[in-house]
């Protein structure tokens, strides 16, 4: 069983999200934690600043690393906004 925890950063911008999209992410989040391997959902960055990872929910993007089974969330945005 995995767990996540978001940075303060990532957090500010969680909460600025509409409440529809917070929850939807939070439930798969959920999900992916609940995998054995939850990588396997997860597609690796070019960009290392954002993080080594990224899930795809919708049109938004959760950019994380792994730190032993803890996903680290780096930030979570729309995807249009997130590589910027």
């Amino acid at each position: 069983m995995f767990d996540y925890q978001f940075t303060k950063t990532s957090f500010r911008r969680f909460k600025k999200l509409p409440k529809d999209i917070q929850i939807r992410i939070i439930n798969k989040l959920d999900f992916f934690c609940s995998q054995e391997d939850p990588l396997e959902f997860a597609e690796p960055l070019t960009q290392s600043n954002l993080g080594h990872y990224r899930f795809r929910i919708g049109d938004y993007r959760v950019a994380f690393d792994m730190e032993d089974k803890i996903l680290v969330i780096h930030d979570v945005d729309n995807r249009k906004n997130i590589y910027r």
